[in-house]
């Protein structure tokens, strides 16, 4: 039975520290970036992901779950965030003036 249906593959990837895996599923025109990553199965590998909660992207570009994929996309799935970036950064200027590495009126270099 052959189908006029066109389809195309698409990556579905996700990382971590340790390890990583690159799923390539072949999905339908329309299919949603949610869809990709549920017909992936990569839940079988990654157990902790929350499919409701998941934050989604295309090449560094976060996506809504029902957007659509095009030919060329991949979709990508974000760890959620351990520590907010700006209290490190925060942190961390903090310990450069306190260890004298930066000028505590203007903030620059010594």
């Amino acid at each position: 039975m052959a189908s006029n249906e066109q389809t195309f593959p698409v990556d579905v990837i996700y990382a971590l520290p340790e390890q990583q895996k690159v799923i390539t599923v072949n999905v339908s025109q329309g299919t949603t970036f949610i869809e990709a990553v549920e017909q992936s199965g990569i839940q079988a590998f990654f157990p902790d992901i929350d499919l409701a909660s998941i934050k989604l992207g295309v090449f560094s570009r976060q996506v809504k779950h029902n957007e659509v994929l095009l030919p060329g996309q991949r979709v990508e799935l974000y760890r959620p965030l351990i520590a907010d970036p700006k209290d490190v950064r925060r942190k961390r200027a903090e310990k450069a003036k306190e260890e004298g590495r930066i000028n505590k009126v203007t903030g620059a270099k010594v």
